[in-house]
């Protein structure tokens, strides 16, 4: 993962990214990050990847809610390059030139471990084409929610889309994924422990967010 500034033209805004295993707490944990960066006076906007334009979402339905569909790898991940490139250009995009902060439920980080580490392609061919789908437009800082497998199972009370019901070696597989990609780039990615209540993992949160970016603190 890159800082979004090193590769393209400079942007105003700040650009953070919520990633981790299903049952992590990303929904919660967002809202409460987006409603205490408004409290500072921030303007937010937000999004979900993949979705949150009208080509990300037909795209989202044929990756997570069509059960009768068999979707390659390769093909699996190029769909969310897709849906990437257009969530970019529509909205990641004109919000950071606008300066504002952008939080995204997942980004490319998700493809990287979910289709590489855990579905067997490799993570350096998916960041060549997420490269490319991004317009080398990366998070600043990327958080991931750590959490067992158990508690993580517990936590999902909906009924699980396709990639929820892979199975618990695949799970196995996606959180030693972004436990090695945290390793691998420390500066750009924050491992939260997502134990505990929502207002205990609120805060450590916020934490890594004010040590990432002073200015809010």
């Amino acid at each position: 993962m890159t800082d979004s500034h090193s590769s393209i033209s400079p942007r105003r805004g700040r650009f953070i990214a919520l990633d981790g295993m299903d049952g992590a707490g990303k929904s919660s944990q967002m809202a409460a990050l987006v409603a205490w960066l408004r409290s500072n006076g921030r303007k937010v906007v937000t999004c979900r990847d993949p979705g949150s334009t009208p080509t990300g979402d037909a795209i989202r339905a044929i990756l997570l809610d069509r059960h009768d569909l068999h979707v390659s790898p390769t093909a699996e991940m190029l769909l969310y390059m897709a849906a990437r490139a257009q969530l970019v250009a529509e909205v990641v995009a004109p919000a950071l030139d606008r300066g504002d902060w952008v939080i995204s439920d997942r980004y490319l980080l998700a493809n990287v471990v979910y289709q590489g580490h855990a579905g067997g392609l490799d993570p350096e061919v998916i960041r060549g084409v997420g490269a490319v789908a991004t317009g080398g437009i990366m998070p600043d800082l990327v958080l991931v929610l750590d959490v067992d497998l158990e508690t993580a199972a517990r936590r999902l009370s909906r009924p699980l889309d396709k990639l929820e019901n892979r199975g618990v070696d695949y799970r196995r597989r996606l959180r030693a994924g972004f436990l090695a990609e945290a390793g691998r780039a420390p500066d750009a990615i924050a491992v939260i422990d997502a134990h505990g209540s929502i207002d205990e993992v609120a805060a450590r949160i916020r934490a890594a967010v004010a040590e990432r970016f002073p200015e809010v603190g």
